[in-house]
């Protein structure tokens, strides 16, 4: 009878399960990865595996899966791709010499956060694993704690720090880096359970990690760090990777610390927004601002590309020094022609550090590592020529190309080695003696095996007899069996039968067999040691590779962004140098739409804030281009302050401190929240963090409600903006009736899109900004252009007519040095229903169809009194013969007019 008590092996299973209850754990049993219990019956439905089961015959069998250790990277990277957590455990001793049960145990956990392979084609991405403690007087309050936040890039080795004040903060950041993992603390003052809740509403991996161990490593990269939140994130960081990697990390970098003002600062809405990374709908690289300008030749160049594109500078020094580099090589066609051909032959050279570091460095990765270092020369005398301009002769000088790792790879490892780096054929002749007799030995034996088949053949007669070899029979003799019978019997010795031959082998055959593989053993061992011994030296130098790489992804950003000017014809901006925030940018583009249009088919414009323009009401139809016009503005802001030149003849600008964006109608019905919601909420981010120095753009705002309320809405806004923040504005509307702000505002300035309606009723966009207010939005005509029926269009037109003849929606706008009091005391009096003096055509007033002086509660007939003309005596009448819930909206249309030429015939 089958018994329930555990085996041996599944207690292990279950000891090691138990400390990593929250991952899937690969438990190696031979040539296969076993997944067990829980583990396997789910990984077997996201890896498409056979689930299967140990002890079939038991009253409980244990569900089980397997993976063939060979493939198992690939089925790793499915799961943590997925979000989750992958324990690798390994045989620790050799199966032949162990008593019991093999020891084993986790060498390796493989998160979203610390995973090092990279997809295909995704090398200019970064991968950053965060972790984050919360500060300040109630740390365990999210809504009132300040944060200390630390990430690295494990393949990288790049660490770095900061401190934010406030939630949203925090959640902006891990989203522009696009961290998928974040590590918490477990216990202990710098725990927050709601922080762990709030990070896993966003879809981050939240992983706990206990105290951190005295460590002189941590002590080591943590050094320039003076305070102790600061100290504490990453070294709860730091920990976490010591805990789950289980290998040396000495590729990490000691931590950069970095201010989040000392950049250009922008939400995760800005860059959906503007479309910086990625394309908002695809959600691919194409039709993003990065992939505009990522003409970089090399991996690490495109990864320094998106950080200088997420994290524009504030710094005019800074972003002059990189003008400067980009308009030297701007003007050096031949010397930027030659760095970025060199840099097509380099390698991702921080990831091969941090490869050696962890031990993962193969021999194809040192030729690859060899032929980056051999193309730094060449690059270099192209830098330093005597007709390079001082900007690039500086760079050049500053580059170390490590002659002497480089000679070293190429003395020691063959030109193309095997993926193996235990089966031979590494080292290149020559290069150590002792591997040379190895393979002079394996050669004679060769020479030795050529002599003996023909020897034999001679002895035998038999012409086809071969010796061959196989791994798992080694060395033998084959003879085909319609040669049998002119074999000597007793001659050989049978080894093997098949179907058409028979195999055998001899003492002689033996003899030099085991030679041969006695030399190949010890040639293996020998070239794995001088493999090793160059792997170590490629560690030692760590620190210069990695100043290299950085040198040389600078190099290749800057050479990028020096093509991308030149071949789309961009401009090199000017920053105003003193405390006014005018802006001038003529013939300015969108960048990216341009360059998805044919040669001379964008239409560029001019964007010009006057030192007393704060405020610009862009009105127009829909198409026609307002979005691309404010999109414009922001984009070459950010361009320009990355230190890229811009799409534009000219640029003059202010330096900005923060970009706010409201565009597009999006809700956010997980979090209960509705598009006007959405809408308020980040408008009212803008008014509550901007200033002076910052941009914001609002497009339609106040269009999720009723009509009057968004009118009032933006009314209110705009003032707003107008009397506090003085921020930099572009305000896009099809509220017309805001446009009369400019005549009482003199920050606000109107200027619309321009288009043209042509005999036949068509609707032409112009697509150019010009001065003024729009007559119109021309919304029918889009609905027309959109394929809308015919017949409702016309009855769309009679509709607008109707609601224009009653001219609801004047506004009242609140000209400066008005008395607010006495404003808002006659608004309140016409919601209650008092009579309100003088004004009464504000944002929410209703046109009566009728003037009744004194009206009893609302009802469909009014009877006949002295207060009631005749004319409108008939035409109640006339409506007490109706029937409301059968009348069209065209009947209803007819219906209004029918009556109003009633009371002008009584008239």
């Amino acid at each position: 009878m089958a018994t329930k008590e555990p085996t041996p092996m599944m207690v292990q299973y279950h000891q090691i399960k138990d400390q990593y209850p929250d991952a899937f754990v690969f438990y190696r049993m031979g040539d296969f990865y076993e997944l067990f219990e829980e583990d396997a019956i789910q990984g077997a439905k996201i890896l498409e595996l056979t689930l299967t089961a140990r002890n079939k015959n038991s009253e409980d069998p244990i569900p089980m899966a397997g993976i063939p250790h060979h493939a198992v990277s690939a089925y790793i990277d499915i799961l943590v791709d997925a979000g989750h957590k992958v324990a690798i455990v390994e045989q620790m001793e050799d199966p032949a010499m162990a008593k019991g049960m093999v020891k084993r145990d986790v060498v390796q956990l493989i998160t979203p956060g610390t995973k090092l392979s990279a997809k295909m084609g995704d090398g200019k991405a970064n991968n950053f694993l965060a972790a984050v403690v919360a500060t300040g007087a109630r740390p365990g309050d999210v809504d009132q704690a300040a944060f200390a936040l630390a990430y690295i890039d494990l393949s990288t080795g790049e660490l770095k720090a900061t401190e934010l004040d406030e939630a949203s903060a925090i959640l902006d950041e891990l989203g522009a880096l696009e961290v998928k993992e974040v590590v918490l603390a477990k216990t202990g003052e710098w725990s927050t359970p709601q922080l762990a809740d709030m990070l896993g509403e966003k879809g981050l991996v939240v992983s706990f990690q206990g105290p951190v161990q005295p460590s002189a490593t941590i002590t080591y990269l943590t050094k320039d760090l003076k305070n102790s939140a600061g100290q504490a994130v990453t070294g709860l960081l730091l920990q976490y990777l010591f805990d789950t990697q289980k290998r040396s990390l000495d590729h990490i970098m000691p931590v950069q610390t970095y201010q989040r003002q000392s950049y250009l600062v922008f939400n995760q809405v800005t860059r959906v927004n503007l479309d910086l990374v990625e394309n908002s709908r695809t959600k691919q690289k194409a039709g993003s601002l990065f992939a505009l300008l990522d003409e970089t030749k090399t991996a690490m160049g495109g990864r320094l590309l998106k950080q200088w594109l997420i994290k524009p500078l504030k710094d005019l020094t800074a972003i002059q020094g990189r003008q400067d580099a980009v308009a030297a090589f701007k003007e050096d066609f031949f010397t930027r022609g030659t760095v970025q051909d060199q840099l097509k032959y380099v390698y991702d050279l921080e990831r091969l550090a941090a490869k050696a570091a962890l031990g993962t460095l193969n021999a194809r990765d040192l030729i690859q590592l060899k032929r980056s270092l051999q193309a730094v020369p060449t690059l270099q005398d192209a830098l330093t020529g005597e007709n390079a301009s001082p900007i690039l002769q500086a760079a050049g000088q500053d580059l170390d190309p490590l002659h002497d790792l480089a000679a070293l790879i190429d003395q020691a490892i063959v030109p193309e080695p095997p993926i193996s780096v235990r089966d031979g054929d590494l080292i290149q002749p020559g290069y150590d003696d002792l591997v040379d007799s190895y393979n002079q030995a394996l050669a004679d034996n060769q020479d030795w095996l050529a002599a003996y088949q023909q020897q034999e053949r001679e002895a035998t007669g038999i012409s086809t007899l071969k010796v061959k070899y196989n791994k798992n029979f080694g060395y033998f003799i084959e003879i085909t069996k319609v040669n049998l019978d002119k074999l000597a019997e007793g001659r050989y010795h049978r080894k093997q039968t098949l179907t058409n031959a028979e195999r055998f082998t001899t003492p002689e055959l033996k003899e030099h067999e085991d030679l041969i593989f006695a030399a190949q053993t010890k040639r293996f061992d020998r070239e794995y040691e001088l493999f090793l011994a160059v792997r170590a030296k490629v560690k030692e130098e760590i620190t210069r590779l990695q100043t290299l790489a950085h040198q040389l992804a600078r190099l290749d950003v800057l050479a990028a962004l020096a093509d991308v000017a030149e071949n789309r014809h961009y401009t090199k901006p000017v920053f105003r140098t003193d405390d006014l925030r005018a802006v001038t940018i003529r013939q300015g583009r969108h960048p990216v739409i341009e360059s998805l249009l044919g040669p001379g088919e964008y239409v560029a414009n001019d964007v010009t804030f006057a030192e007393e323009t704060k405020i610009q009401l862009v009105t127009g139809p829909n198409m026609a281009g307002k979005s691309t016009y404010m999109r414009q503005l922001a984009l070459i802001a950010l361009m320009a302050q990355m230190g890229s030149f811009v799409p534009a003849d000219e640029a003059i600008l202010p330096i900005f401190d923060q970009i706010f964006t409201r565009i597009g109608a999006n809700d956010d019905l997980v979090n209960g929240q509705s598009t006007f919601m959405v809408e308020m909420a980040e408008a009212n981010l803008a008014l509550q963090n901007a200033t002076a120095q910052s941009l914001i753009l609002f497009d339609e705002l106040g269009r999720g409600t009723a009509t009057y309320d968004g009118m009032a809405l933006a009314q209110a806004i705009i003032e707003y903006l107008d009397q506090n923040l003085h921020t930099t504005t572009i305000f896009a509307t099809h509220y017309h009736e805001l446009t009369a702000l400019a005549d009482h505002h003199s920050a606000i300035q109107n200027v619309h899109v321009g288009a043209q309606l042509s005999d036949d009723g068509q609707l032409h966009f112009l697509h150019q900004i010009q001065p003024g207010a729009a007559d119109r939005s021309y919304g029918i005509q889009v609905a027309g252009l959109a394929g809308l029926p015919q017949s409702l269009l016309t009855n769309a037109e009679l509709i607008l007519q109707s609601l224009e003849t009653q001219g609801a929606g004047q506004v009242d706008p609140l000209t400066v040095g008005e008395d607010k009091g006495a404003k808002i005391a006659t608004d309140q009096a016409r919601v209650k229903g008092q009579p309100a003096q003088p004004n009464l055509d504000g944002l929410a007033q209703d046109i009566p169809l009728f003037e009744i002086a004194s009206a009893p509660a609302p009802q469909l007939a009014v009877p006949a009194g002295p207060s009631m003309q005749p004319e409108d005596e008939a035409a109640l009448a006339e409506l007490d013969q109706v029937n409301l819930n059968q009348l069209t909206p065209l009947a209803a249309l007819n219906l209004v007019a029918k009556l109003q030429e009633m009371r002008s015939n009584h008239g």
